[in-house]
Formats: structure tokens, C-alpha cells, sequence
């Protein structure tokens, strides 16, 4: 057995490209920083009744379990950051107001994820509790869009959709969480022929809803004017359109963005309760970032507090992003100076990279290009460019 091989779908992140996603965690932590959000770091680690607390099946199928030593109870390896920030603002925190927390951290997926290459990830978001508004789910898209420009993304699709239709759809429908989870299945297939026969048993008014959601995706305007035609007369469905239009007029502002809705996107971990957003950019067939309202995650931790947010894996971002991965650097020789000692420490402290190399030796590290070297002239050691 090769000691160096890595379990199926995890990797390493060398040199250059550590650094990148780096650079990026620090300058995304500080724009969250800059509009009032408080960094968390919830451990890697919990028992699973309280990881999977309020959260739907997939987001069990998706957790590595372990049996702790300790206690003997049942412990999992955190696949999604946003159940245990809920957890932190309803049972740690405790305030009253609105409270903006955000988070970077690695989670594990049992599974790897549809679409993806890795179930190792980097997850970085943002979530705003104690607000129960459309403002809160403006500032979660205007600071995701922000998040995207920062790493050079700028040109941007946002497919919006709303848990609250389908809540209306099924309001007088006593159905089981199993039917639910393969009805969101087939929501987000579109297979209609398998929907239709599963919604066999239900009214027929429930049914053509649920056939048409399948159709509501789009250009905004269109679907907008077409849902509030098709579907049934439902407070929960008349909120949930009102909410689209009013994000619509309000997020369409943005440059470079693409704005669409798709009322069968209902992916995710289950516990969307309103808005919810998925973001797509060129070359990266699935959304590069996904957010929306969840109001009730905190209520299983004993206090229901409205909730919205957004996260996104930091080592696809990074892969996807144009910036410059290389820092600029400069060489000096390795020798016993203690005026070069000096120069050296001085640069450094300016935040220059200074590299001392041996007799022979070369700089060769791909993350950083060599273009000025340390060099001595007359009694004073001076930067000259290669």
C-alpha cells in the first residue's frame, strides 16, 4: 500500500495555490468585517443529534459519524457550518437584536457532492439573525455579490426561488418527511412523468401546481406573471411572489449580474424557509455559492430566531479565481552580515518577502517570483531589480 495516497476525492492544496485561497479567506473575512459581522469557529466536531439538529436526511447521508471514547455517544464530522452558527446565536449568544455572524472553516462530505470533485471543502459564509425582513435578505446577496466581485468573478448568474411556494402548494396535505424528501427530488430532476405519478394521490389542484413549478424558471418579469396566474390563492404563496418581486427590483441594480428565477430550486439541506439563492459563474456548471432563509433552525435549539445567509467553498472559488497567485519577492545571499541582517528585517517589517539563499542554491518556489535581489554597494546593502 502507497503511504502517500489520499482517500478517494481529497487532495492537497500545494504551495501557489494555498496561498491564494488564503489571500482571499483574510480579504473576504475583512469586507464581512466591514459591514458588522463578528467571526465564529464553531469546532469541527459535535454530537450528531445536535449536528443534524432542524436539518433534512441529506445533510445526515452527507455526515461522517464516530463514536466518541468519552461519552460513548455518537459524534459527526460537520459537513455544513450554518446548523452549528444557528446553534451559537440561539443557545450561546442569546441576544436580542439582530446579530451578523460570520465563519471560514473545512467540512467533510461523506458523499462527494453532485457536481463536484471534492468532499473536502473550505466553507466560508455569512449569516444575519434576529431579522425577519426582505433588507436582511438584500444585504446576504448584495455581500455574496461582493464576495464574488473580490476574487475577480464579476460576471455573475443569481437564480433566485422560495421555499414558501411549495409550503403554500402542500398546506392542506398531510404528508411525511420521507414524501417530502422525494418530492424535493423530483422538484429538482424536473421529471415530471415520475412527479406526476407521485403526486397521483393528491388533489388535482395540489398536482397541477406541483407540475407547474417544474415550468416557473426564467427571466424574473416572465416567471413572476406567470406563477401568480397558475398557482392557487395562498397566503404563503401571494408573501413568497411578493418577496421575489420586491428582491428583484431591488437586486437587478447590480452590474454584471444575471438575474433569474426557478421555483422547483429547492436544493440545499432542507431547512430553507423563505428566499433562497443559488450563484453560477462562467466555466463552473454548479453554483458556486448557494444561500437563502432559514427561520427555523434556531427554534430546535430552543429559541426560534429568523435567520439568512449564504456560504460557499473557498477552494473552488479560488480555483476559478484570475487573480495572481504569485507574490513578488526578493533574494538575498545567505551569509553572516549583520548589516544584511538589518535590511533584511527592515524590508520584512514593510511586509516584503525576503528569501536568503545559499551558495548555488536558487529560488525555486512557485508561489513566489524572485525580481529584485539584496545586493551590497560600497558599505550599504540596497534592493536592485533583476
Amino acid at each position: 500500500m502507497n503511504r502517500w495516497l489520499l482517500p478517494e476525492d481529497i487532495a492537497d492544496v500545494l504551495p501557489a495555490q494555498a496561498r491564494k485561497v488564503e489571500t482571499l479567506r483574510r480579504t473576504i473575512l475583512d469586507l464581512y468585517q466591514s459591514y458588522g459581522y463578528e467571526l465564529v469557529t464553531p469546532p469541527i466536531l459535535e454530537f450528531l443529534d445536535s449536528l443534524l439538529t432542524g436539518t433534512g436526511s441529506d445533510l445526515n447521508l452527507q455526515t461522517f459519524k464516530l463514536v466518541d471514547q468519552l461519552s460513548g455517544r455518537t459524534l459527526g464530522l460537520r459537513a455544513d457550518m450554518t446548523p452549528q452558527v444557528a446553534r451559537i446565536d440561539a443557545h450561546l449568544l442569546n441576544r436580542t437584536g439582530v446579530t451578523r455572524l460570520c465563519y471560514a472553516g473545512s467540512v467533510a462530505h461523506a458523499r462527494t457532492p453532485v457536481g463536484s470533485l471534492a468532499r473536502e471543502e473550505l466553507q466560508i459564509g455569512a449569516e444575519i439573525y434576529g431579522c425577519a425582513t426582505w433588507e436582511a435578505d438584500f444585504e446576504a446577496i448584495t455581500l455574496l455579490l461582493k464576495t464574488l466581485s473580490t476574487a475577480g468573478l464579476e460576471k455573475v448568474y443569481l437564480d433566485l426561488s422560495h421555499a414558501g411556494i411549495l409550503t403554500g402548494i402542500l398546506a392542506e396535505q398531510k404528508l411525511d418527511r420521507n414524501a417530502i424528501e422525494s418530492l424535493y427530488d423530483l422538484l429538482q430532476s424536473k421529471d415530471r412523468p415520475r412527479l406526476s405519478q407521485w403526486a397521483s394521490c393528491l388533489p388535482a389542484k395540489t398536482t397541477e401546481a406541483l407540475m407547474a413549478l417544474t415550468e416557473l424558471n426564467g427571466p424574473c418579469a416572465e416567471v413572476l406573471v406567470k406563477a401568480k396566474k397558475v398557482l392557487p390563492q395562498h397566503a404563503a404563496i401571494d408573501q413568497a411572489l411578493a418577496d421575489l418581486e420586491r428582491l428583484v427590483a431591488a437586486v437587478s441594480a447590480s452590474s454584471g449580474l444575471e438575474l433569474s428565477i426557478d421555483l422547483a430550486d429547492l436544493r440545499g439541506y432542507q431547512y430553507h424557509s423563505g428566499v433562497m439563492f443559488a450563484a453560477y459563474v462562467d466555466k463552473h456548471p454548479q453554483p458556486i455559492a448557494r444561500g437563502g432563509r432559514y427561520d427555523h433552525v434556531g427554534q430546535a435549539f430552543g429559541r426560534s430566531r429568523p435567520a439568512t445567509g449564504f456560504s460557499l467553498d473557498l477552494l473552488t472559488l479560488a480555483s476559478l479565481s484570475p487573480l495572481s497567485v504569485r507574490k513578488l519577492a526578493i533574494t538575498a545571499p545567505w551569509i553572516n552580515d549583520a548589516e544584511l541582517n538589518q535590511a533584511i528585517d527592515a524590508l520584512r517589517s514593510q511586509g516584503e518577502v525576503v528569501v536568503q539563499l545559499m551558495a548555488g542554491e536558487t529560488a525555486d518556489a512557485a508561489e513566489y517570483e524572485c525580481d529584485r535581489e539584496l545586493v551590497k554597494q560600497g558599505n550599504s546593502w540596497v534592493v536592485k531589480k533583476k
